[in-house]
């Protein structure tokens, strides 16, 4: 009986837990722990990207602070094209730029 009461508080704590990272990533302004768990990146891999400044971040006094917005267009920054889009730009580009062409 214990067993199964720890068992569910356990999941409820779990859970809980699970909101509240979720609720705290809805703030425009976040903190470094909260970009990691918006990224999924780690707390060393973000300090690295805001040393390099290859992350859009502000610093006040020590700490850093980021825009969810600018952080969610930095993640959408290097979108690689599925092939099917790049078929119909080949062919496209191909169907333009003739070489050879009567003129």
């Amino acid at each position: 009986m214990e067993s199964i009461v720890l068992e569910t508080l356990q999941k409820q704590d779990e859970r809980l837990k699970n909101i509240e990272s979720l609720l705290s990533v809805q703030k425009n302004v976040l903190n470094i722990d909260e970009v990691c768990t918006l990224t999924g990146l780690s707390k060393s891999h973000i300090y690295k990207l805001t040393c390099y400044q290859k992350i859009p971040f502000y610093k006040q006094s020590k700490h850093c602070f980021f825009d969810r917005v600018e952080i969610e267009n930095w993640l959408k920054e290097n979108r690689f094209k599925p092939s099917d889009e790049l078929k119909k730009e080949a062919a496209t580009y191909v169907t333009l730029n003739k070489k050879g062409a009567a003129k």
